[in-house]
């Protein structure tokens, strides 16, 4: 089946599952995968509100991007990087004046729960090879396309440390699959958000990157062109509420 009609057929299986009439009241939003906890609570609240029915699908911003460039049906797309949404709007793909970063992050080093390491004030002198030990690998989302991992790459290359760093990476699919290889103690360390940091019982953070180190974590939000119905708009409007910014907040986005 071609892949327009894969993500079409997906969408009708949801919308039946969601019960009769659900169609016309369901919004449905493509969202990188660190938004997952927060978009969740705030989908269920505004549910519960409305009637209304959000579906999410959460995965790497450049995975989800190439998804909506291929026709997939989202309605709202948020990136948690400007680039993916640079890609998107290049496309022709996004609803006049609907675009707005109404979020930030912070980019910090984890470790396993348990781990001995001590917390760090990373900088040039950081010794990455004895925290890392003979053979631990360092895990990211893979830097050639996820935001995480390209903040990590911008990060850890202006501390001097990406040519040394780059063969100890266990690229990860997306920011929560590196978070959840630190957490099953498969590797000693990771880069992550703030954000999925505190979601995790399993991990603890060692260390924050200095801002200056790496581009402005931004994510920006729109509506996907052609998807502009009151439901929609509402929907975003709620996000972007003062309820919206205070469940990120809670979650340790920056909202300010």
């Amino acid at each position: 089946m071609p892949r327009r009609g894969v993500f079409g057929a997906l969408l009708a299986i949801c919308l039946f599952a969601a019960g009769p009439g659900a169609a016309a009241e369901t919004v449905t939003v493509f969202a990188a995968a660190s938004l997952t906890n927060a978009l969740q609570d705030i989908g269920k609240a505004y549910e519960a509100r409305t009637g209304i029915h959000v579906v999410f699908s959460f995965a790497s911003s450049s995975i989800l991007a190439k998804q909506v460039e291929a026709g997939a049906p989202a309605q709202i797309f948020a990136s948690a990087d400007t680039q993916w949404m640079d890609d998107v709007e290049r496309h022709g793909l996004l609803e006049p004046g609907t675009r707005a970063s109404v979020l930030g992050n912070e980019l910090v080093l984890i470790a396993p729960k348990e781990s001995p390491a001590p917390p760090q004030a990373i900088g040039a002198s950081t010794d990455w090879a004895k925290l890392l030990g003979a053979e631990g690998r360092l895990c990211v989302g893979d830097p050639d396309h996820v935001p995480a991992g390209i903040y990590a790459r911008q990060a850890l290359t202006r501390l001097g440390a990406w040519a040394a760093l780059e063969p100890r990476l266990a690229r990860a699919e997306d920011v929560r699959g590196a978070l959840a290889l630190v957490e099953q103690g498969q590797a000693p360390l990771g880069i992550v958000y703030a954000s999925d940091a505190k979601v995790s019982a399993g991990v603890k953070v060692l260390g924050a990157f200095p801002p200056s180190t790496h581009s402005p974590i931004v994510y920006p939000f729109a509506i996907v062109k052609g998807q502009a119905r009151p439901a929609v708009r509402a929907f975003l409007s709620y996000i972007r509420s003062p309820g919206g910014m205070a469940v990120f907040k809670k979650y340790g986005f920056k909202t300010g």
